[in-house]
């Protein structure tokens, strides 16, 4: 049996994949805070098997299905599953679809991700990638839940919104960049994007992680932002539209 390159990357993404069934069955223990750090791991896991991929020349059509398939389930059913258990069952019917809504609309993300993928390098991504999603829920699980307490009642209460607008921001059109690639052509290109990567993460480390929800949230909102604002310049810096003030003498037809 021929063992080739393309073993090293799809080894992460199984990785990937067992921590999303790791963190499945923590939350079903009501450990929700492992269960969190399981999918923060998947997630460091999800972005060394591109990293494999491109150190190993190894990048394949292959890798992009199994890595789809394996964010399924780290970070839409592994998500949707804590939030449920951990809350949203009090809302018994409303509440498991609310809770479903991170991995549909994570599955829906993901396949449109794939259909109009060109090439295997991007510079943005179409809509809040799956892993920030999950790592916000993770996040705002480690901040706000206390074993034995629960979530509290302003935590609980926001839960719900939050999901649906995670959910909501997958499926939309609004761009979001991705993570700086460490390289010095990377560096030198897109200089405050390193930046602003490097001081979340020393941000992160002195904060012994908490400051890690409040940065996603700011990412999600500053995609919406930004998306809002370039829609209303690219409006106004739309050309006047020209009417001819005499009807138009040739005669027109519609195609039946």
């Amino acid at each position: 049996m021929r063992i080739t390159r393309a073993v090293i990357p799809s080894l992460f993404t199984v990785l990937n994949m067992f921590c999303g069934f790791l963190s499945i069955v923590h939350s079903s223990r009501g450990d929700f805070i492992s269960a969190s750090w399981f999918m923060v791991l998947a997630a460091g896991f999800d972005a060394f098997d591109g990293i494999m991929a491109r150190i190993t020349k190894s990048a394949s059509e292959f890798g992009v299905q199994i890595d789809s398939l394996s964010d399924v389930v780290s970070f839409g059913a592994a998500p949707s599953f804590l939030v449920y258990q951990m809350s949203l069952f009090r809302m018994e019917g409303p509440g498991v679809l609310i809770s479903s809504l991170l991995m549909i609309f994570g599955g829906l993300r993901l396949a449109r991700f794939n259909v109009q993928l060109v090439g295997f390098d991007k510079d943005h991504f179409v809509g809040l990638p799956i892993p920030a999603s999950a790592i916000t829920i993770a996040a705002f699980t480690v901040n706000y839940f206390r074993p034995g307490e629960g979530l509290a009642p302003a935590a609980a209460a926001a839960l719900p919104w939050m999901v649906v607008a995670l959910a909501l921001l997958m499926v939309s059109k609004v761009k979001y960049e991705t993570l700086p690639k460490v390289s010095r052509k990377a560096i030198k290109k897109e200089p405050l994007k390193f930046v602003f990567a490097l001081i979340a993460v020393v941000a992160i480390a002195v904060t012994g992680g908490s400051a890690l929800f409040p940065l996603l949230v700011l990412f999600a909102i500053f995609g919406v932002v930004r998306w809002v604002v370039l829609a209303m310049t690219k409006r106004h810096a739309a050309p006047e539209e020209k009417f001819d003030d005499e009807p138009s003498v040739e005669p027109t037809s519609i195609d039946t």
